[in-house]
């Protein structure tokens, strides 16, 4: 069995797209996955399964359209996964702590895709660098890094370009993540 992370995209935004995490787990248990638990309302769901990665968003998108009644895209990482986003950070602890200490927003942010975007994507994309605000692909990952808020961004606006979906999480919560998969590891299931 694998431990996996699901990430929603786009749901409890600004009254849209409610889904309580409560129910979001009673629906992902009666799809037959194990030891299923949220973290905060932005749609992160950890769980085991012996299902692939692609079988599982795909039972999970439509499981949403059928419970809830709206169609929401799911990125899906391993654990293994979700640690190496982690520990691969492209930007330097010292650039990360700058970028900080020049907002008093959260800095750091990776958005998750389901395929790595293409090159020519990237460029268009890179247009948006500035002294403010920018961005390193590794894989199927974008890390983001701001010196302002993400919400005055003209870049994260402009992550379309990669012609993908994609969903977004802090660095705060990409911690978090790593420490719920690696408690779930260390903890044998039943």
């Amino acid at each position: 069995m694998t431990i996996y992370i699901a990430l929603l995209r786009g749901i409890n935004v600004g009254g849209h797209n409610k889904i309580k995490m409560a129910d979001l787990r009673k629906m992902l248990e009666s799809m037959g996955l194990d030891r299923v638990q949220t973290y905060i309302q932005s749609g992160n769901v950890l769980f085991e399964s012996g299902e692939s990665k692609e079988t599982l968003r795909v039972h999970i998108e439509q499981g949403i359209i059928e419970t809830f009644g709206f169609p929401i895209s799911v990125i899906i990482r391993t654990s293994e996964e979700i640690e190496g986003i982690v520990r691969n950070c492209p930007f330097s602890d010292e650039t990360i702590r700058q970028a900080e200490a020049a907002s008093e927003f959260e800095s750091l942010y990776v958005a998750m895709l389901p395929e790595a975007p293409a090159a020519e994507d990237v460029e268009k994309l890179r247009l948006y660098v500035n002294e403010k605000e920018t961005f390193e692909v590794i894989g199927e990952e974008v890390y983001l890094l701001f010196k302002e808020s993400v919400r005055n961004s003209k870049l994260a606006v402009q992550l379309s370009k990669l012609g993908v979906p994609m969903t977004m999480r802090n660095w705060k919560t990409m911690n978090k993540l790593v420490q719920l998969s690696q408690s779930m590891e260390s903890e044998p299931s039943q």
